[in-house]
């Protein structure tokens, strides 16, 4: 059961203390690059503890610390022409996920996320998907998929799938993928600090939690920054595929238990 609000008990429980470093851990191996697939789990593994929005405005200043370290690790790799799409039609996600708050619910973005991912991998095994893989990246399609993963990243930092779609089939090396996701999603979460303020959801009480779990988010960051130079390309991305594939029937779980009550 989610928790509410924050509270002196909260604080003092070790059951919350482990929920959440393991959270942030994963949150941490998917900002180096590795395991990306999996940052998605950081919100829906806190909100056993604590309520969804709140356990995003936890996550929010750990992420940003994990940008830091993760974009000064592969300053030099990065995709340009990738992050030049993909970044403006994240900021326009942001902005209509900013707009929609009030309206969409997590669990609703939770179902509509696994879906998209589990088209994704189906499609991933048609001829079709084989015959673009290696192809330059799309503009129209680079601004949409940019544009649903400033969207879900704003509501329950979900922007791993939408990214994933448009990058993972063009098969880049692994160093340049965790490259042009680190910093697309530094951009993204600069830019939701300042609706997560109006919105309440960052305040002294959660920035006292996030203090408390920075060693974690580092410790995570950096074995990941040390695993992803030392994965194979093809090791790579068969991970990547089943661990897509696996989050997307949670997600489709959680979201159609959390919408429709069952």
């Amino acid at each position: 059961m989610s928790i509410p609000a924050f509270g002196v008990s909260l604080m003092t429980d070790p059951v919350f203390w482990l929920v959440a470093a393991l959270a942030v851990f994963i949150v941490a191996l998917a900002k180096s690059g590795l395991v990306g697939s999996l940052g998605v789990a950081g919100v829906p593994i806190l909100t056993l503890v604590m309520a969804p929005r709140e356990a995003a405005g936890v996550l929010l200043p750990l992420m940003l610390i994990m940008d830091l370290f993760a974009v000064w690790a592969y300053r030099r790799e990065i995709d340009w022409a990738n992050l030049a799409i993909l970044v403006p039609g994240a900021l326009a996600g942001i902005a209509l996920g900013w707009a929609m708050s009030s309206i969409v619910s997590d669990e609703m973005v939770l179902l509509v996320i696994g879906i998209i991912s589990l088209l994704f991998i189906l499609d991933a095994v048609f001829p079709l998907r084989r015959k673009i893989v290696g192809k330059p990246p799309s503009r129209p399609w680079g601004i949409f998929w940019g544009g649903i993963a400033g969207f879900t990243s704003f509501i329950s930092h979900s922007g791993g799938p939408p990214f994933q779609i448009y990058v993972l089939p063009q098969r880049l090396k692994p160093a340049v993928y965790a490259a042009t996701s680190a910093w697309c999603f530094a951009i993204i979460n600069v830019t939701k600090l300042v609706p997560y303020y109006f919105l309440g959801q960052l305040s002294v009480a959660s920035l006292e939690i996030s203090v408390l779990l920075v060693p974690v988010a580092i410790l995570g960051v950096l074995l990941g920054i040390y695993l992803v130079r030392r994965v194979s390309v093809e090791l790579f991305y068969k991970i990547a595929y089943v661990l897509v594939f696996l989050l997307s029937l949670k997600l489709i779980y959680d979201g159609t238990v959390g919408v429709f009550g069952l």
